[in-house]
């Protein structure tokens, strides 16, 4: 059914200047996941441009189907570096977005209730979050987790989810800060003083990763602070229509890392440090906040990018695998790729690791289908592309997968489980790999 008050909506919220420097050239095309699998100009790009333009020109009604096809896009924005007008896809998804569930987003009861609870109660309060982190180890160290899977219980759950609890990793009710601390001094001469970005799932499912960032940021010369009063970058929310609830987030972060003094932000997280890095536009509108959140994006870098151009790197080393050395290869993190620009770092610091060979996969740029919680919410398609994905990465022969954000090293596990060749290829962030390889200095 048509809704006057969404067209209404999305004829003021959308982008008219991105709207119209689309050319329609179709560069985007190959470049778009949900297009080649397809093959339906709706599933492009420069469809979903048209479709946006349309409505905002009164020229179609946006109804369910309209709704349904911005949602059915990953939001990875391999658009973005293919487009030769430089149109800004990745802002007018996330407009068009927010209009709808402004508007008409009619979920299910209980998909409302979960929305509630994930997008109000916790990500954006640390101390929930470490109390889920807390509640998932009980249930994996107690027995809990062996009874549900022995039962059969967890056959009740949507596959998807069923099979997503099966390569979780260890959960932590304790972050960073509350294992190793607060701030950590450089070893030898400081280079610069960086702020830990540490994430909602990346410290409660991945703490360790976190500690291992700290470690290597401190050995290549960086101090490195972790503001206590940092929250959830807001990324979940920005994609899935919260945005004013993301922009309250940034306010958020932006106060925390200035009141910090720092230099430069680090995310090791891609999805996160996409996000970190747009904080200018997301609160371009905000003269109280415009100039601080200018100041932020422009000093967020990925962990792999200040290791590499400005770290005192140490030597990495890996002992030769039987039969020769230990192969690697990476599947790029979209938003790292494609938003923050960085491919060539992780490349970089994998090929200095002796005794380990690296292997580019092909097509390593393209989605995983994790995107956020697109395999959750899209299951069908996420699950479509990463049996692709896995051709791929079976085709490398490597030892170990290794990725650089949380949702694509989880998705990849899951394409391991599900799609391996039997290999016993190991899935790994890339902060871990290095930091076990790592050769400290005195």
């Amino acid at each position: 059914m048509a809704n006057p008050q969404l067209a209404a909506k999305l004829k003021i919220t959308l982008d008219e200047d991105q709207l119209t420097n689309c050319m329609r050239c179709g560069f985007c095309l190959p470049a778009c996941p949900t297009f080649r699998e397809t093959g339906i100009e709706a599933e492009s790009p420069r469809g979903r441009i048209a479709l946006m333009k349309a409505v905002a020109d009164g020229l179609m009604d946006p109804d369910e189907a309209f709704e349904e096809q911005m949602y059915h896009c990953l939001g990875c924005r391999a658009c973005e570096p293919a487009c030769p007008a430089d149109v800004k896809y990745g802002r007018l998804l996330e407009q068009a977005r927010d209009a709808i569930e402004d508007h008409t987003r009619s979920h299910r009861l209980w998909v409302k209730g979960v929305r509630r609870l994930v997008f109000k109660e916790l990500f954006p309060k640390q101390g929930r979050m470490r109390l889920a982190g807390k509640a998932l180890r009980f249930y994996q160290k107690s027995g809990l987790q062996r009874v549900a899977r022995t039962t059969g219980i967890l056959k009740l759950l949507p596959k998807q989810l069923a099979d997503m609890e099966k390569i979780l990793p260890e959960a932590s009710g304790q972050g960073v800060i509350e294992r190793i601390g607060g701030r950590h001094p450089a070893k030898g001469e400081r280079i610069a003083t960086v702020g830990l970005f540490r994430g909602c799932l990346m410290d409660t499912l991945f703490a360790e990763t976190n500690v291992h960032t700290v470690e290597l940021l401190t050995e290549a010369g960086f101090e490195v602070v972790i503001p206590r009063t940092q929250n959830c970058c807001g990324a979940l929310h920005a994609h899935s229509g919260e945005l004013d609830d993301a922009r309250e987030l940034a306010r958020r972060n932006v106060r925390a890392f200035k009141e910090a003094g720092v230099d430069y932000i680090v995310s090791n997280a891609g999805g996160c440090g996409a996000l970190l890095a747009e904080y200018d536009h997301l609160l371009h509108d905000d003269p109280a906040c415009r100039e601080d959140a200018a100041w932020f994006a422009g000093r967020v870098k990925d962990v792999s990018d200040i290791l590499f151009r400005l770290g005192r790197l140490p030597s990495f080393g890996d002992p030769a695998a039987p039969g020769g050395p230990v192969r690697i290869t990476y599947q790029d993190s979209c938003h790292l790729r494609n938003v923050m620009r960085s491919s060539d770092a992780p490349r970089q610091l994998l090929r200095r690791v002796s005794g380990a060979e690296f292997v580019e996969m092909h097509e390593a740029d393209r989605c995983c289908g994790s995107a956020g919680i697109y395999n959750l919410t899209q299951p069908e398609m996420a699950d479509q592309i990463l049996e692709h994905k896995m051709e791929h990465a079976n085709a490398t022969r490597a030892h170990y997968l290794l990725t650089s954000n949380p949702g694509c090293l989880l998705q990849m596990k899951l394409g391991v489980e599900r799609y391996g060749d039997g290999g016993g290829m190991k899935v790994a962030h890339i902060a871990d790999f290095l930091h076990e390889r790592m050769k400290k200095g005195d």
